[in-house]
């Protein structure tokens, strides 16, 4: 991999991974039509913490009473019933489901997972599902002639129950193109929770997964998979950006739908199946060799 290779995918990396559009998926076609090899998965698992990183500074406060209460609650049982605490043992459980899977699926996720016409058709369906729970929130939110505003759930109503089905969101990011935060988020409103809520719980759950992740494959960065300078250079800069990114996605959030990101993965995921399906570019257009 190039130096000036490593600089963009890093920009990519942490422009779009707090974002409900995919950063694995704009990796792999910033590859492709750039015509540089695909950065692979290992590449994308490391770069993952600079942006992880980001996500620990940025909550660091939350995440400080979160880890506090959870530790207290291993030697007082009384606290089991506080919310740090409870927010943190459900973080475990939701973490689970997709490190059962990315271990079972790893061939299936550095290969066939990362075809071109996959990655557009989870471009599509998962906007659509994300487009769907986006309007029934504003649809609470907002009420209507006949219909009364509803009250939706905070990190206060997180149970186990939720907190499985959190993780199994999370764990459809395996796949390119769903988008962790897509997936998480999506089933967030499905579920009834805040906009709000449902972003952030999307950060907390995302830190043990993409940093055991980055770990594991931190052994293919210097085995040929993966070259030293320019992913920790990469590294850096999905740091850097990816910080800017939550600050502003938390503002956005909070006054603003998410259809904006509903429209553009749509609108990307017809491109691309329009692009592979004329053969001007190919679906297995920049694979690594790897």
């Amino acid at each position: 991999m190039s130096w000036l290779a490593s600089v963009v995918l890093g920009l990519v990396q942490g422009l779009t991974e707090f974002l409900p559009v995919s950063s694995s998926a704009h990796l792999r076609l910033t590859a492709a039509f750039a015509g540089w090899h695909d950065p692979g998965a290992a590449f994308t698992a490391v770069t993952q913490i600079g942006t992880e990183a980001a996500v620990l500074i940025f909550f660091r406060k939350d995440i400080a009473r979160i880890v506090s209460a959870w530790a207290r609650s291993l030697a007082d049982r009384s606290m089991q019933a506080d919310h740090d605490a409870r927010t943190g043992w459900l973080v475990i459980v939701g973490s689970l489901p997709i490190g059962v899977l990315g271990v079972t699926l790893k061939d299936q996720i550095e290969g066939p997972f990362r075809d071109l016409r996959l990655i557009a058709a989870t471009l599509v369906v998962m906007g659509v599902v994300l487009g769907v729970a986006d309007r029934l929130a504003a649809r609470d939110e907002r009420g209507g002639r006949h219909r009364a505003v509803r009250a939706r759930k905070d990190l206060r109503d997180l149970g186990v129950r939720d907190g499985l089905v959190y993780g199994c969101c999370q764990a459809l990011a395996l796949v390119p193109g769903v988008s962790r935060s897509g997936a998480t988020i999506s089933g967030g409103l499905l579920m009834g929770y805040t906009r709000e809520s449902a972003a952030r719980y999307s950060f907390l759950l995302a830190m043990p997964a993409v940093l055991a992740s980055g770990v594991y494959e931190l052994k293919d960065a210097g085995g040929g998979h993966v070259a030293w300078g320019p992913t920790l250079l990469a590294t850096l800069i999905a740091f850097a950006s990816g910080y800017a990114v939550i600050a502003w996605f938390m503002r956005f959030i909070s006054s603003r739908s998410f259809m904006p990101f509903v429209v553009y993965r749509i609108a990307l995921g017809v491109a691309l199946f329009f692009l592979v399906s004329t053969d001007t570019l190919s679906p297995h257009a920049g694979e690594s060799a790897a």
